[in-house]
């Protein structure tokens, strides 16, 4: 079931995750398949391996607020968990650790990132 644009809890987490999820649909879906195109670039399996949070992320990014799921709502407030985890930890040196915040859509080398210490708050469940 989709939301109404006028929920303010759901327009405010629109908000933080779009402030958090610093990358556009194209450029999360290349990571996504980039990150992936070793030696599991040709599995039979047709996802990939791309995670699911990140399939999940792409799928919100491609879409308008008004239709959103209760699912997508999830989604988005594990996303900001992910990044506010990681970014409360900040390992700059550390490739894994910038893969782990890419894969959710957030790329700590952009300069619209959010820097350690800032948080892009939940709302409350």
């Amino acid at each position: 079931m989709a939301h109404r644009t006028s929920d303010p809890e759901v327009e405010e987490l629109w908000r933080r995750f779009h402030g958090a999820v610093n990358m556009t649909g194209h450029e999360l879906r290349t990571w996504l398949m980039t990150e992936r195109s070793g030696e599991d670039a040709f599995r039979p399996d047709p996802d990939l391996g791309v995670s699911e949070l990140g399939r999940s992320v792409l799928r919100v990014l491609n879409k308008r607020q008004v239709d959103l799921t209760a699912e997508d709502l999830a989604t988005m407030r594990t996303a900001l968990r992910v990044v506010d985890s990681q970014l409360a930890r900040p390992r700059p040196e550390d490739d894994d650790w910038r893969h782990r915040l890419m894969s959710v859509g957030h790329d700590p080398l952009r300069p619209d990132s959010a820097r350690p210490g800032e948080s892009a708050d939940l709302p409350e469940d």
